[in-house]
């Protein structure tokens, strides 16, 4: 039986001369505009759910964000201990919570920490912790 390995997506830079990277601002100000208008609709209902929805809501997007950036390193998380891992870390209660390696506690500690603590200048310490 043969096995068909699984390709991933096609990233930036994996593509032929991509440092040369155009645009056309016009086109990427339309698009800009759309996504904060979708943002802002977006808030505003957030606003409307209760706390343990917007809780679940971060919740999926940081473990998202995680596992997909990871991705674009080759490295394919799982993605229950990266949400288990985020959960415990912002004290949010799941059920089916399970165990994560020390690996996966240590990109998302490095992940948070880079995402929620943004505005505290990246000193040598800092950077050589993640």
């Amino acid at each position: 039986m043969s096995h068909k390995l699984r390709r991933m997506k096609t990233y930036i830079y994996e593509k032929e001369n991509w440092t040369n990277f155009t645009w056309d601002s016009k086109r990427v100000m339309i698009i800009l505009g759309e996504a904060r208008n979708k943002q802002g609709r977006l808030l505003g209902k957030m606003e409307s759910l209760g706390f343990s929805m917007q809780n679940e809501a971060v919740l999926n997007t940081l473990t998202l964000d995680i596992v997909k950036s990871s991705e674009i390193e080759g490295e394919i998380l799982n993605l229950e201990q990266v949400r288990s891992s985020i959960a415990r870390r912002l004290g949010i209660d799941i059920a089916g919570a399970v165990e994560s390696e020390r690996y996966i506690e240590g990109i998302v500690e490095m992940m948070l920490d880079a995402t929620q603590r943004y505005d505290l200048p990246l000193t040598k310490e800092r950077l050589f912790g993640w």
